[in-house]
């Protein structure tokens, strides 16, 4: 007869105990951007609904930016870098392929050797982490996770690019998932189509710069493969993590969707029905689409500006590059 193996057993539940953000020093206007893509402040707002963004500079790398994010996270959630088990981190910007910024942030942090993994998961990263962190903390493999959302796309943006360069914007958001005594991360929701994994991805492989001596890659984007995908596909799939969460629209405080474009906002609002006592993230008009950062950046600036009330029920979804998506409803901290 084999031997038997211990197992682990975690909490019954979990919550978000704390968030942070990180926006960058550099806040870089429309007027800026316009005379390299031959186009106009009246048209970036018409087109996306973004005024502004965030550009990372000295100082502000992927990690530096995660370690500002994270100590106000743990400021919140009352806890110390000390008592951080595990460490999820969301990027495509990292400028290392190998090794990973997570672990580098741990140590950076003073954390004692927790488990420490970056994710690639685009826009849907912080999602995708919150759900890993959840399971973690409930399979008993950790009892506090960090996850952090970063992004310093302004390295890996055109400035001649009509499509993109006016879309992407810099900085990072964290948040702590801890033991609860109550349900307050909900079922999550996710998939992927990889069939689309052309329409938003790296311009050139990194072993096709080296052997064909192509200039740095950058990110392209169909826009309006996107633009349809999002608003035909997303909101569905935020219907099915209101169900599986077993809540409706109406008893929300808060819809934080993935920071894409205004216009798909406002779409997938109107698809949802979201009441008008709910409280809906338009961040993207100062801080532009910052993949990974987008979710945790808008939930924290509803919560500084009190536009969403502590405690309160919200509806998180991001989508993007893959083509993949994550959405689970989650009890604000």
């Amino acid at each position: 007869m084999a031997a038997l193996i211990n197992s682990t057993t975690g909490a019954a539940h979990t919550r978000i105990s704390g968030i942070g953000a990180y926006r960058p020093r550099r806040l870089v206007l429309n007027s800026e951007i316009v005379e390299a893509i031959d186009s106009s402040d009246e048209w970036i707002q018409e087109r996306s609904g973004i005024k502004s963004r965030y550009r990372a500079g000295d100082g502000e790398s992927v990690i530096e930016m995660s370690e500002a994010a994270s100590r106000d996270a743990l400021e919140m959630a009352g806890l110390a870098a000390t008592d951080i088990d595990a460490v999820i981190l969301a990027t495509i910007t990292h400028p290392y392929q190998t090794p990973a910024a997570a672990p580098a942030l741990a140590h950076l942090m003073g954390m004692n050797s927790p488990a420490a993994f970056d994710i690639s998961a685009a826009c849907a990263g912080y999602c995708h982490g919150i759900a890993l962190a959840h399971d973690m903390v409930r399979g008993g493999s950790a009892r506090n996770v960090l996850v952090v959302g970063v992004e310093r796309l302004s390295d890996f943006t055109s400035s001649t690019d009509r499509g993109t360069a006016f879309i992407f914007g810099d900085g990072a958001g964290a948040a702590i998932v801890s033991p609860s005594e109550t349900p307050a991360i909900g079922p999550t929701v996710w998939g992927s189509e990889g069939d689309k994994w052309d329409v938003i991805a790296q311009n050139d492989s990194w072993v096709e710069m080296r052997d064909k001596g192509l200039d740095w890659p950058t990110i392209g984007m169909k826009g309006q493969s996107v633009f349809r995908w999002a608003i035909w596909g997303m909101a569905p799939a935020a219907q099915r993590a209101l169900d599986a969460a077993g809540v409706t629209v109406d008893q929300l405080d808060a819809f934080i969707p993935h920071q894409a474009n205004v216009r798909i906002v406002d779409a997938m609002c109107k698809q949802l029905k979201i009441p008008d006592h709910v409280a809906v993230a338009r961040d993207i008009v100062d801080s532009a689409n910052t993949s990974a950062a987008s979710v945790p950046l808008a939930t924290e600036r509803l919560l500084r500006e009190g536009l969403a009330p502590r405690g309160g029920l919200a509806l998180q979804i991001g989508f993007g590059a893959g083509l993949v998506y994550a959405a689970q409803v989650v009890v604000l901290p």
